[in-house]
């Protein structure tokens, strides 16, 4: 970590009321202390956003993207020191932290790239006698101030989510991170902060402001504000836009991502799908596998070969390139997911497959989860998938429906009428065809439906949810 002590407010850093460790999930040791802060810091930081708000706004196309391209180049030379800290700070295994922060990269690459596509078009007004002779035309104008809050999973890749697209259409962001993994983000504001200020424009472009829900619900009701980008639970996120209202609000929120098998399907491609799509970030993805429906003719097949692979998955310490699952942000989530697995199996639910290594939670597989359980209905966020047998595909893809959540879901077919079927039935942000929902591409419009949120990411997208058109209209003088 390189980066000055306190918090980036204002043109300087200025110091924290108060520090708390970062704790390292897998042994409970402490990585460092962070600065946390307050209302008065957040408020600080609006002012500051505000102040610049119109400059950042004229800032020239050719100076975003330097800035952007500057930091993703940074960030290129120091990607192995990333990587570490985003293991200690998250206790992800190592293999999903080096993918964060190549995915963070492709963010920032990508969003200085459509600096130069950020432009409106001309209109024909003359569709009406009315109007002969006037010139019309639209163009993007940034919404204003950003306020980015991310979740603890994937802190670096959610803040770039945030951070990149905002300058890119050039609105000051002012970041608040999880609680507890404040420190990739922190590292990412200074280097992008010191882009800035060598390309010409202010540092207050880009703030962090760290702390609770105290802080977090000052910088989402400032009335001054121009969008709220937030990343987390649905819970947190129905508050954050009633609350906000009637600012903008971008939602992604949570899911139960279901997988489809169809009786076509490749059941081996599809035994890999849930086992990578079911563990990675030991399940600490929005997109990560958690219901499994399979069509019964194939149920007990698929269920032989996936508890065949599970053996193989390594649970332990996520320093080492071979884990694919370790500990989770704290031992509160650990406890939740065991209460969760419990009460599923007390309701008539059975434990087709469940292994730890001392307090770690291992690759747990469930069959017969009830309608109306934690574990089918809610997202987990652990490494526990539920898999239940269905007479046919129609009910498959009711199944996948049935739920508050709709982010993303999967079908592994060797159908392309099954493939096109899902994609026009399937009530979600995006269907994916033999590959894992957790398969998302930041050039994509990523975002979900119903309780899922609002809005959509991937810095084409988000660049444009962060600006507003505005219309012209000219009569040239005779």
């Amino acid at each position: 970590m390189k980066y000055p002590a306190g918090l980036p407010v204002g043109e300087t850093w200025v110091e924290a009321p108060s520090i708390e460790p970062v704790i390292f999930p897998y042994d409970g040791s402490t990585v460092t202390d962070a600065p946390v802060g307050d209302m008065e810091l957040a408020r600080q930081a609006l002012d500051h956003a505000l102040a610049v708000r119109d400059a950042v706004g004229r800032l020239p196309s050719y100076v975003r993207r330097k800035a952007l391209q500057s930091v993703h180049a940074t960030i290129s030379a120091e990607r192995d020191a990333f990587v570490d800290l985003l293991v200690l700070e998250t206790g992800k295994p190592l293999v999903d932290c080096r993918v964060e922060v190549d995915r963070t990269l492709l963010t920032l690459e990508t969003s200085a790239e459509e600096v130069a596509r950020l432009h409106g078009e001309t209109v024909p007004l003359d569709l009406l006698p009315s109007g002969d002779g006037l010139v019309g035309f639209w163009v993007r104008k940034p919404v204003g101030v950003v306020v980015g809050i991310t979740g603890f999973n994937y802190p670096l890749l959610l803040a770039s989510h945030k951070i990149a697209p905002a300058l890119a259409a050039g609105c000051p962001v002012i970041v608040k991170p999880a609680p507890q993994t404040p420190l990739a983000t922190l590292w990412l504001v200074h280097l992008m902060r010191e882009a800035l200020v060598e390309a010409g424009a202010p540092a207050a472009a880009v703030q962090l402001v760290t702390g609770g829900p105290d802080v977090g619900a000052a910088l989402t009701t400032d009335r001054r504000i121009g969008a709220v980008s937030f990343t987390g639970s649905a819970a947190v996120g129905h508050q954050i836009a009633r609350d906000a209202a009637p600012t903008k609000v971008l939602l992604e929120l949570g899911s139960n991502s279901a997988l489809v098998v169809a009786a076509d399907a490749d059941l081996d491609a599809a035994a890999d799908a849930i086992i990578r799509g079911g563990y990675y970030a030991s399940g600490q993805a929005c997109i990560s596998v958690q219901r499994v429906i399979v069509v019964d003719s194939v149920h007990a097949t698929l269920l032989d070969k996936l508890t065949e692979r599970l053996p193989a998955v390594v649970v332990g310490d996520p320093r080492s390139p071979d884990t694919r699952v370790s500990a989770l942000i704290d031992p509160k989530s650990t406890s939740r997911v065991r209460a969760w697995v419990d009460a599923s199996l007390a309701s008539g639910a059975e434990l087709t497959y469940s292994s730890k290594d001392g307090e770690l939670l291992g690759p747990t597989v469930l069959t017969d989860v009830a309608s109306g359980q934690l574990a089918w209905d809610e997202e987990i966020f652990g490494p526990v998938i539920a898999v239940r047998p269905v007479p046919d595909l129609d009910t498959a893809f009711a199944t996948v429906n049935a739920s508050r959540y709709g982010l993303h879901a999967s079908v592994f077919t060797s159908s392309l009428d099954t493939a096109f079927t899902a994609i026009d039935r399937l009530d979600v942000g995006g269907v994916v065809i033999n590959e894992v929902p957790g398969f998302r591409s930041d050039v994509m419009p990523y975002g979900g439906v119903k309780d899922s949120g609002i809005g959509r990411e991937g810095p084409r997208f988000a660049i444009e949810e962060l600006t507003t058109t505005r219309m012209a209209i000219i009569r040239p003088r005779p």
